[in-house]
This record gives structure tokens, C-alpha cells and sequence, in this order.
């Protein structure tokens, strides 16, 4: 499928991700009954299978409610993105972009979402800097969006033209997916209209 947000290269990034970990039971001492999880579930650590969610990141998200698989699944990308804390950085950025009406309304992308700790690694007079930059704050973003939606299945040797012009590398080394010189921490996250893989380094476009 082919994205229709060719409203010029302010389409970014805003992730999101929001979530994904099917529940798993646990006893609950008294009756021996099975309880259903309310907060995270294990994350998968072998290679995913197609589309199934993976990485070590994933055990922090929550089994059920806001953010986890089953919410964002019907919800768009920066919709989707705004329920998981560990992007708030992200969102941010992707509202002083004024971005986030434009990856909510793309028909299918594929997002590399940065984490807060991805963010943290640049300085912070660069990061304000860059905040604060309009221009230079969309480009970035606009460098972690793909069109169409890219899981796991095509991340192995893949390189993707992004929508800010540059192009992304993928690999995969075992259970290990990397963007880059990002790794992916937790992927294959399902929304609406994107697929999403969260990273722990903020990609930058070569100038």
C-alpha cells in the first residue's frame, strides 16, 4: 500500500507505539484460579515470526488499558504514540512539528521511534536547539518515517527511501533487528495506520 500523505516532507515521526504483549496468567495464591496480568507481560526473546511484536522493550508495556496491543490497534500512530510514557520526547517533538494530524491521516507508514533514553543521548543545548528548529526538527522526524508498512519480515538486509529523502538500513543478526546504528528494542507494534518499531537511538539524516 502506498501512503497518501504526500503533504510534502511534513510527515514525521511521531511514533508511536504504544504497545503490544499478550497476557499471560498467574495464579493467584488463594484459589489456585488464574488471574488476568494488569500491568506488563514477557517479552518475546527469539526472532519474531512475520509480524509478531519483539525485542526486550516490549515487557514494559502494559498487557491491557491505555497503550497496550490491544488499544492502539485501532488508533493512529501519534494517537497511539501519546499513551506510551517512554515517548514522551517524542511526541513532543512531534507536536512542535506540527506533524501529529499528518501521521495520524497517513494510510500506512512504518515509524522508527525513538525513546525518551534514545533522546537523552543528545546533548541537551543541541537538543533544545533542534527543538526549536522547525525546519531542522522536521527533517529529523521525517527520517524516521517509511512509507507503507515494513515488519520484521523485511527488515532483514532491507534499505528504505525515507519520507524525509534519506534512506534507512536494516539488519537483523539473530533476535537482533537494527535501523542503522540503532537498535530495535521493541518492534512490530501494530496501529491503524503504521507499523512501529521503537529504537534506542535517534536516526539522523546525513546533511
Amino acid at each position: 500500500m502506498k501512503t497518501s500523505l504526500v503533504a510534502g516532507r511534513a510527515l514525521t515521526v511521531a511514533i508511536a507505539t504504544g504497545a503490544l504483549a499478550l497476557a499471560a496468567c498467574s495464579t493467584d495464591g488463594s484459589s489456585g484460579t488464574a488471574a488476568a496480568p494488569t500491568t506488563a507481560v514477557p517479552a518475546p526473546t527469539t526472532a519474531p515470526a512475520d509480524s509478531a511484536p519483539f525485542g526486550p522493550g516490549c515487557g514494559s508495556l502494559p498487557a491491557t488499558g491505555p497503550g497496550s496491543a490491544e488499544a492502539i490497534a485501532d488508533q493512529p500512530v501519534a494517537t497511539a504514540a501519546s499513551q506510551n510514557p517512554q515517548l514522551s520526547t517524542l511526541v513532543s517533538a512531534v507536536t512542535a512539528a506540527g506533524l501529529a494530524d499528518t501521521l495520524n491521516q497517513a494510510e500506512a507508514i512504518t515509524l522508527f521511534a525513538p525513546t525518551n533514553d534514545a533522546f537523552a543521548k543528545i546533548p541537551e543545548d543541541t537538543l533544545k536547539s533542534v527543538l526549536a528548529d522547525k525546519k531542522a526538527l522536521t527533517d529529523i522526524l521525517t527520517y524516521h518515517v517509511v512509507p507503507d508498512r515494513r515488519t520484521s519480515a523485511d527488515l532483514d538486509a532491507g534499505s528504505f527511501k525515507t519520507l524525509q529523502g534519506g534512506t534507512i538500513t536494516t539488519a537483523a543478526t539473530g533476535d537482533t533487528y537494527t535501523a542503522n546504528d540503532a537498535r530495535i528494542v521493541c518492534g512490530n507494534l501494530t496501529t491503524s495506520n503504521a507499523v512501529v518499531h521503537v529504537i534506542d537511538t535517534v536516526l539522523m539524516p546525513k546533511s
